[in-house]
């Protein structure tokens, strides 16, 4: 059915506040540059859009063709790629996730692989990648850019199939973390994820059961503190708080869960954010509440 593909994208974004346009954009650059990296701040829905833009790229749906794995500091070449892991007494060869999907993606060509890593910039990319940094590069990828692993036996190569696709998510508003490294910023392309207190969401929000009152609570006073987060010099718009933690509500008293979302979820971020400003946490958690 010739239609099925733009009929499948409207399916695909109808909760997502993303325009169709922005989306097809995020597939195009991910077909040709293989690798992107969705970046935005807490609660913008960068994991949710991500599986998002895999399902859109195939134009079918079915998870066998995705995996997810979470980098942490302690993350490392062994577990993504390959090593030798204790066995009761001995210790064997044991394959990561990067490399399985590689396999499986070898093994079917004419069907697009996904691997999402979620929080892609908390790994050590040079120490989990390796020396497949480079051959995740769009011309480095398939067979005649073969190379030998570090733990390879009896000359077994390697190589990474075209079909395979790696999406990362990237919190902006993560302090913790020092820039990403340069490896990281000249293989994938950046894409920045925004809160979306749009129409969109607005649309959502009535089909989950909320009140145009509290919808309009909402996005008067997020939009009003995303601002002032923008304007921040120690914060700007990599702080600004997204519109998935607005998205839970299901049945039960409005007011509760949308005080328990302001109270627990919202005003710990204006804590953590202000966290040497106790006049401006005041003052902004008093605005929020009101």
């Amino acid at each position: 059915d010739e239609n099925s593909s733009d009929f499948d994208i409207d399916t695909l974004l109808k909760d997502v506040f993303i325009e169709k346009s922005e989306f097809e954009n995020i597939i195009d650059i991910l077909k040709l540059k293989k690798n992107i990296i969705l970046q935005g701040s807490a609660g913008v829905g960068k994991t949710y859009i991500a599986k998002k833009i895999a399902q859109g790229l195939k134009e079918e749906y079915g998870n066998n063709n995705i995996e997810v794995v979470q980098f942490h500091q302690s993350y490392s070449y062994e577990d993504f790629i390959q090593g030798y892991r204790p066995n009761k007494e001995l210790f064997e060869l044991k394959n990561g996730i990067f490399y399985q999907i590689c396999e499986k993606a070898k093994s079917d060509s004419s069907t697009p692989f996904f691997l999402l890593i979620d929080e892609i910039n908390r790994g050590n990319l040079s120490k989990i990648f390796g020396e497949l940094m480079m051959l995740i590069e769009p011309d480095k990828r398939g067979e005649k850019n073969k190379i030998k692993l570090t733990y390879s036996e009896n000359n077994k190569h390697f190589y990474v199939p075209d079909n395979l696709y790696i999406i990362g998510t990237m919190n902006t508003a993560d302090r913790s973390l020092t820039i990403v490294d340069y490896a990281l910023r000249r293989r994938f392309a950046f894409i920045d994820m925004k809160p979306k207190f749009n129409s969109q969401f607005e649309k959502f929000s009535i089909k989950n059961g909320l009140s145009q009152d509290n919808i309009n609570v909402i996005t008067q006073k997020m939009n009003s503190l995303n601002s002032i987060i923008r304007k921040d010099d120690s914060l700007g718009e990599g702080f600004e708080i997204g519109h998935s933690y607005f998205c839970s509500y299901s049945t039960g008293n409005q007011k509760r869960w949308l005080d328990n979302v302001f109270k627990y979820e919202i005003i710990p971020l204006i804590k953590e954010y202000w966290f040497d400003n106790p006049e401006k946490i005041a003052q902004y958690s008093d605005e929020i509440l009101s």
